[in-house]
């Protein structure tokens, strides 16, 4: 018995030709880019191939892309290298945030720092209007993802980044949700730094880059060697950063027509869900523009019980012991219950996931729930 992938944020495997373009990296060429030697040279030449190939997918040039560890050291980056240009102010998060951002921006309290969380609204969504009551004539930076990883939710970056501009505050934004999942490009947003994960879009884990505007300036945040346009130190990950440029140029020819086909899939499972499930399964956020691959429901079961029933399939629930994990604080940020919590799962459909996985899927949700009514 084969598992069903339904948690794609947490289990996405690499590409083929992924793995195959980092392959000589690990097995033949090993000298660091930068060195005097024509082998050097050559392995530089593929580390700015892959650049090229990740800023085709993010629609920007090549020198606006600087490699990184991943989400996290990008969002790090953005936010501590912007805010080291200036020696104090106001900077405003929004409550739907990933820890690498939220985290970080709390860093900066006791420091001349303040910080202002912005609430969104029940449907996941950050309302612009509440980002501009909250600017002061000292703000400085403006946090705010492209899109929810447990809502799916599309959030109106452009519309505050807009905001924010004409009052000259800069604007961070953490889209690692969106490459892959939808074509796009970072001029869609109009944000000063944009954060890549590589393994988002099939890429290795452990890659992940940051977009930063050409004229806009941030400062290094770790020290060493200059390397990475002299931002980011140390010794270059060529076969991660490789293979994420491999992933890039995937994403950008498949992103368009896999969109379309997992908005599908999504769709069908809703309904299934709701035609073989009473009381019907509740969709979080589904008035709000939305991933076409992200599905946050609450079930008339306790999500917990339901994945122990359903061991063939792998999806997320929320953990509410201390530290909340990441579900756990979007669903309280917009206004969920700790019981309707414990009621929500999340799915994450994934390229390869097929119709009659959906249709297996639905099937042990549904005999998981009878059975737990039946309380066997």
């Amino acid at each position: 018995m084969y598992p069903i992938y339904l948690d794609f944020n947490r289990t996405t495997p690499l590409a083929p030709s992924v793995l195959e373009a980092m392959q000589s990296f690990w097995t033949e060429h090993f000298l660091l880019p930068g060195q005097e030697h024509p082998q050097a040279r050559a392995v530089g030449e593929s580390l700015e191939y892959a650049r090229e190939s990740l800023a085709r997918l993010a629609g920007c040039e090549a020198f606006e892309i600087v490699f990184t560890g991943g989400g996290t050291e990008a969002n790090n980056l953005a936010i501590l290298g912007g805010a080291a240009h200036h020696r104090g102010g106001h900077l405003i998060v929004s409550s739907l945030e990933h820890e690498s951002v939220a985290e970080t921006t709390q860093s900066l309290v006791g420091t001349p720092w303040r910080v202002e969380t912005v609430a969104v609204n029940e449907q996941g969504t950050i309302e612009p209007d509440r980002v501009a009551d909250s600017l002061r004539s000292d703000t400085r930076m403006v946090c705010v993802q492209a899109a929810n990883p447990v809502l799916g939710t599309l959030q109106p970056v452009r519309e505050i980044a807009e905001l924010c501009h004409h009052r000259g505050i800069a604007v961070h934004c953490d889209a690692t949700q969106v490459f892959g999942k939808v074509k796009f490009e970072v001029s869609q947003l109009q944000a000063d730094t944009v954060a890549l994960s590589g393994h988002k879009f099939y890429g290795p884990k452990g890659t992940g880059a940051l977009y930063i505007r050409r004229g806009y300036s941030i400062r290094p945040i770790l020290f060493g060697e200059s390397r990475e346009m002299g931002i980011r130190p140390g010794a270059e990950n060529v076969p991660g950063w490789v293979g994420l440029g491999a992933a890039a140029a995937l994403a950008h020819r498949c992103a368009g027509d896999a969109s379309t086909a997992m908005q599908g899939l999504r769709d069908h499972m809703i309904q299934s869900l709701r035609t073989l499930i009473d009381p019907q399964p509740i969709v979080l956020g589904e008035s709000s523009p939305r991933l076409s691959n992200t599905l946050a429901i609450e079930l008339p079961a306790e999500a917990r019980r339901i994945q122990r029933t359903a061991r063939e399939l792998i999806f997320a629930t929320a953990l509410s012991a201390a530290p909340a994990d990441e579900m756990t604080r979007c669903l309280r940020a917009i206004g969920r219950t700790e019981y309707q919590i414990g009621r929500t799962v999340r799915f994450s459909l994934g390229w390869t996931t097929s119709r009659q996985q959906i249709d297996r899927a639905v099937e042990l949700i549904a005999e998981a729930i009878d059975a737990i009514a039946r309380g066997r």
